[in-house]
């Protein structure tokens, strides 16, 4: 292949063939991945002789019966998880200042991307809340558990770490680096924000059909404000305080609210 084959030599970005290889990869490695094993995984539940509204989704959960393993094993997934985040740094990467502006990323309004994204954690939590009630009354949603750990010194920070992740996997590279890739391949706004809407969707299809709905709204609600300011900081400051409230509070409200979240009280 010549060098003009991968790369338009007038613009700097790679050809259009090898922008979609790159796209397959990065997916592959993350949560495309996850969107394959979320299609097995509602597939198992709905031919299951189980209903789904009796079936639950686990999503922290212990990795071991010894305390040390069990923390050793939940870092180096949290680590290698990120993995994936520093490759699409890697392939975004610009000479020049700020390095990550193509995935969103300058570091130029902490404050302001904090406030927005704290905003945006209560525009999505309070009906997504409601929406999961929804979809267990009807019966179309597992009972999620945040998490499953035992109870140890190093919990709820494993738990914020497990936040963050989520937070940072799922809006720079389903936004963020999507969004790039795809305006290379000239795609119009709307078919970006429904195509990123769409891929988060399926990636959490293991938890029922109510979430499948609730996070593609919230996809075309974080697309569409990405597409209006190119900010990918306040989504991943928004979706990480977001599960940090409900993987560090549902242990507390488990034991005050059962019956909200579809549990034996």
């Amino acid at each position: 292949m010549t060098a003009s084959a991968a790369t338009d030599v007038s613009t700097g970005i790679p050809s259009r063939r090898r922008i979609r290889a790159e796209i397959l990869i990065v997916l592959g490695l993350s949560l495309g991945a996850s969107a394959v094993y979320s299609l097995v995984a509602i597939a198992n539940r709905v031919t299951s002789e189980v209903p789904l509204s009796q079936q639950t989704a686990t999503i922290n959960r212990s990795r071991d019966d010894r305390e040390v393993f069990d923390l050793i094993y939940q870092l180096l997934a949290i680590f290698f998880d990120l993995v994936a985040v520093a490759l699409v740094a890697f392939l975004l990467w610009q000479v020049a200042r700020p390095h990550l502006a193509r995935l969103g990323i300058d570091g130029a309004r902490p404050w302001r991307d904090t406030r927005d994204g704290l905003g945006l954690a209560l525009l999505i939590g309070v009906p997504g809340l409601a929406l999961y009630v929804v979809g267990r009354a009807l019966g179309i949603t597992v009972t999620v558990v945040p998490t499953a750990l035992d109870t140890y010194w190093w919990t709820v920070p494993v738990l914020l770490l497990a936040a963050v992740r989520a937070g940072v996997i799922e809006e720079v590279i389903a936004v963020g680096y999507l969004f790039a890739r795809l305006r290379d391949l000239r795609w119009s706004p709307w078919a970006i924000i429904l195509t990123s809407a769409l891929l988060r969707a399926t990636y959490h299809l293991y938890q029922g059909f109510g979430a499948f709905i609730g996070n593609f709204v919230m996809g075309i609600v974080f697309g569409w404000i990405y597409t209006r300011t190119g900010r990918v900081l306040p989504l991943v400051i928004g979706h990480t305080a977001l599960d940090a409230v409900i993987f560090v509070g549902y242990p507390w409200a488990a034991s005050e609210f059962p019956e909200l979240l579809g549990l034996p009280a």
